[in-house]
């Protein structure tokens, strides 16, 4: 099956659907990464290869204090091998469903496939093909996911390395985790009361900000976990969630 019939098979749009709803969380983290290569001292360059090379956002942000502060080349490799080794697990599970095809096919797909298109592929197809019609309709899931999955991350990735350089030192790499925070935020408010709860904890948190110890968090999330109580159980609310 050729590249341009799996970029044209139904299956092919459907794994970028299902991986549509996630985008915003992994474009948050892909922000974050972003800014956190830019911030820790990393060169223009340096950070576009990484990004594009390395394409794992748990093991570029476990290497980057590595390298930030002149670590052993060994020690970095070894940091993130133990933190990518969930990969192992995912190609011997994938092995029965990509053993048939190309060694350069099995080679692209394991570099595209992340944690989550990993999830949605298994959870739409839990059993290897037994035709070649099944694994073409597989092979065109998994790369429709993992399409949407290296977008959304290299995007949000190059939106961070541009816009490091404009956000304040002060800020640091908590501002980078805010955005990440933010993005996940997003990404699971799918639902009035979810809504709702959201927009009292946010208010809440600033209207306490003032407070020591960041208690404005306490007593946000004290807000609206008492709010969502008195609602959840009003017909509107409760037909909708």
């Amino acid at each position: 099956m050729s590249w341009h019939h799996i970029l044209a098979h139904a299956e092919f749009r459907r794994g970028m659907r299902d991986m549509l709803p996630v985008a915003p969380g992994l474009a948050s983290w892909g922000m974050m990464t972003g800014v956190a290569m830019v911030k820790s001292g990393m060169t223009l360059t340096e950070a576009l290869a990484m990004t594009f090379v390395v394409y794992a956002g748990s093991s570029q942000l476990a290497a980057i204090p590595l390298i930030a502060a002149g670590a052993p080349v060994l020690v970095i490799w070894a940091t993130s091998f133990c933190v990518n080794l969930r990969f192992v697990v995912y190609s011997a599970h994938l092995r029965p469903y990509l053993i048939k095809l190309p060694r350069r096919v099995r080679l692209f797909m394991g570099y595209v496939t992340a944690d989550l298109s990993y999830v949605m592929f298994v959870r739409r197809f839990p059993q290897p093909p037994d035709t070649p019609a099944q694994q073409d309709a597989q092979l065109a899931y998994l790369a429709g996911g993992c399409a949407a999955n290296w977008s959304s991350w290299q995007l949000a990735s190059l939106i961070g390395i541009g816009l490091a350089q404009a956000i304040p030192p002060a800020w640091g790499l908590s501002f980078a985790g805010i955005l990440a925070l933010v993005g996940v935020a997003c990404s699971v408010v799918d639902s009035p009361l979810k809504r709702v709860s959201a927009v009292v904890a946010g208010c809440a948190a600033v209207a306490a900000f003032a407070l020591p110890f960041k208690l404005n968090i306490v007593v946000a999330i004290a807000a609206a976990v008492a709010l969502c109580m008195l609602l959840e159980n009003t017909r509107p609310f409760k037909a909708q969630t």
